[in-house]
């Protein structure tokens, strides 16, 4: 698996206690040498400071690449400019470039700021930075939850590709055959760029039913009702979601994913225990 790579997301500390613990699980977590943390837009993508703040930490205690989400619907040409030459000077090198969360009442078209779609901020870095970051951008195999339809939803993806991206990280799914078939539209459309499958270990049963609302992630039905009896019983429910991920992880290793990102939620345990579940190499 050497050309396989592996990366872990985090997100910016909401508390005092959070950020107490998060050296420990960063330390965890950057034993398995992973290619690249990513760190989330804020807390609730209310600002950039945390995400700096984090990315900071990350490096300057591990030494590992660390990955800025920087989301740009809502905020002006200057802002972006101004957040880009304040990663670059910090040694930043890689950035997920995102849309953004909407305003509860707005559309793409209609939010305000000077950018209103992911591939406008895409292209943006590369015209005002050239190369000097390595940009990922999202994919949602089961389509964004906003998107009119799976058409539209690829077109959009098509365009940041087009616009600049070198590779894309997909929301976390449970079915591979969503993944694969995204791919396979990638590789008919000519579009020549990694495709990282996402992946989110299941921890709670109710968490992951808000954040799958949330972003339009399937549950499969099987899963679901498997999960939602077990959800009194921690310990079984933990080993019924160490297993189902397993098996999805094999499935995306042994048909070509060319990496895996990790969903983390500042928890290293979950992770661990599916990396050692996987086989994968520790330090």
């Amino acid at each position: 698996m050497s050309n396989i790579h592996f990366s872990f997301e985090l997100f910016p500390p909401r508390t005092p206690e959070g950020s107490a613990k998060l050296p420990a699980t960063v330390a965890r977590l950057a034993a398995l040498q992973p290619a690249f943390f990513s760190v989330t837009y804020g807390a609730g993508g209310s600002d950039q400071d945390g995400t700096y703040g984090t990315v900071c930490q990350v490096v300057a205690q591990t030494g590992i690449e660390t990955a800025p989400h920087l989301t740009c619907v809502g905020s002006t040409r200057d802002k972006i400019a101004a957040l880009l030459d304040r990663y670059q000077a910090a040694g930043v090198r890689r950035i997920v470039a995102l849309r953004g969360d909407l305003p509860a009442t707005a559309t793409s078209a209609s939010a305000p700021g000077e950018f209103h779609y992911a591939n406008e901020l895409v292209a943006f870095i590369r015209e005002t930075h050239g190369d000097a970051f390595q940009l990922e951008v999202a994919a949602y195999p089961e389509m964004h939850p906003q998107a009119r339809d799976p058409v539209q939803d690829f077109e959009s993806f098509r365009r940041k590709v087009e616009a600049g991206a070198h590779g894309a990280v997909t929301q976390y799914f449970y079915n591979a055959d969503a993944y694969f078939d995204f791919v396979a539209r990638c590789e008919r459309a000519n579009l020549r760029v990694p495709v990282v499958a996402g992946v989110m270990p299941i921890t709670n049963y109710a968490q992951l039913m808000r954040f799958s609302a949330a972003c339009g992630a399937e549950i499969p039905r099987w899963i679901r009702l498997r999960l939602e009896a077990l959800q009194d019983d921690k310990p079984a429910l933990l080993d019924f979601g160490l297993d189902v991920v397993t098996r999805l992880c094999e499935t995306l290793l042994k048909n070509g994913a060319p990496g895996i990102h990790f969903y983390t939620l500042n928890q290293a345990e979950p992770t661990l225990r599916l990396w050692k579940n996987l086989g994968l190499p520790a330090s």
